[in-house]
């Protein structure tokens, strides 16, 4: 639940009324395989890999593959801003 003009656009008001950061995929990185130069782009995910829209990729679980080429997340640089 966020409060009513809050200063603060993008946090979580929390129970214990401490903000806590959202998943914004404002601030949230690219990264480029570097075999064939396809984009991981958190706001789009990876959907027909399971990989919901709005995750972060260092959320990604470790055994998830490249959709183009195949490779690891070991293959992947972040992309500059």
């Amino acid at each position: 639940m966020t409060k009513k003009n809050d200063p603060n656009k993008g946090l979580y008001y929390l129970r214990s009324k401490k903000y806590c950061k959202l998943k914004n995929t404002e601030f949230m990185k690219k990264y480029r395989c570097e075999v064939c130069d396809w984009i991981y782009d958190p706001e789009v995910g990876d959907p027909e890999s399971g990989i919901a829209p709005g995750t972060a990729f260092e959320d990604i679980p470790n055994d998830w593959l490249c959709p183009v080429c195949g490779v690891g997340k070991e293959d992947f640089v972040e992309e500059p801003d």
